[in-house]
């Protein structure tokens, strides 16, 4: 959704607020999955197919981990790992995140402004039939198997410099079509941005096309979590957060049973849609 936005609107007009919830550290690397992630996107550097991570990666460092006994469940490639240096060794100097990902977007070229929603530590928690799970360990460790009974973000997280700023100055709020317990609730869950939201007009893109997550495990969080399987599923969970619910056009049937809601083509999953998706976005919220 922000290489959507910025390839419609324009990277300059962009600031992107991003989940730290799913932040570890491994072999004495600090990642920062979300961030990574839309830092490659806009980069142009992602593998576009698995939605993660460096294309055209190598993996020999993997390798010798392996062999040398260290932990490997967690992929980290050649290149990837050329990042994680780079930020655990500021990080050590005392450097923020907020400024630590502010200069490795300039690094890679990215125009637009991207934020970590806190520079705090904050990690999420799982509680599911096989106990209490951290995010990574659930997500990835355990291929996100266990049954999700509840989501607890941790750490009393305060916004990162820029946060709230950009919220309240911004002509548009787009909550993007991400996992809204996992991937937004961290977002939400930080000190003052539900206040900063509840001033503006929000608009929020369904993650949920046909009943399905585009990637993702949603659908079986949705109903675990008491929710409905749909676009009105996580409609209803975000409530009166919420003033415009975008849902694709497979979706449209739904769209009169759900306060605010439009219809727009939301599926990107292919580059070449980004733009049109980020202009259709745009059209419908005015």
């Amino acid at each position: 959704m922000v290489d959507s936005l910025a390839r419609a609107a324009g990277p300059e007009a962009v600031t992107a607020v991003v989940n730290v919830g799913d932040d570890l550290e491994l072999l004495g690397l600090r990642i920062s999955p979300d961030i990574d992630t839309v830092l490659y996107s806009l980069a142009r550097l992602l593998d576009e197919e698995r939605g993660w991570g460096v294309r055209d990666e190598t993996y020999s460092a993997r390798a010798i981990t392996e062999r040398l006994g260290g932990e490997t469940w967690f992929t980290l490639g050649d290149r990837d790992i050329g990042l994680h240096l780079v930020r655990t060794e500021a990080l050590h100097r005392g450097e923020p995140l907020s400024a630590v990902t502010r200069r490795l977007a300039r690094a890679l070229g990215v125009g637009l402004e991207l934020l970590p929603a806190t520079d705090d530590e904050q990690r999420t928690f799982l509680r599911t039939d096989a106990g209490e799970l951290d995010f990574q360990t659930w997500f990835v460790r355990r291929h996100h198997a266990d049954r999700v009974l509840a989501v607890d973000v941790r750490g009393e997280a305060r916004p990162a410099p820029g946060v709230l700023e950009a919220i309240r100055g911004a002509e548009h709020v787009v909550i993007a079509p991400s996992n809204p317990f996992v991937s937004i609730g961290p977002i939400l869950a930080v000190e003052g941005v539900r206040d900063a939201l509840a001033e503006r007009r929000v608009a929020a893109v369904s993650p949920i096309v046909g009943g399905e997550a585009i990637r993702g495990p949603l659908g079986e969080m949705l109903e675990a979590l008491g929710f409905e399987r749909s676009a009105k599923g996580v409609a209803d969970h975000y409530g009166r957060l919420i003033d415009v619910f975008v849902v694709d056009e497979t979706d449209a049937d739904l769209a009169p049973a759900i306060p605010g809601a439009v219809v727009a083509p939301t599926v990107m999953v292919d580059p070449g849609r980004r733009e049109e998706v980020g202009r259709a976005v745009l059209e419908v919220l005015g």
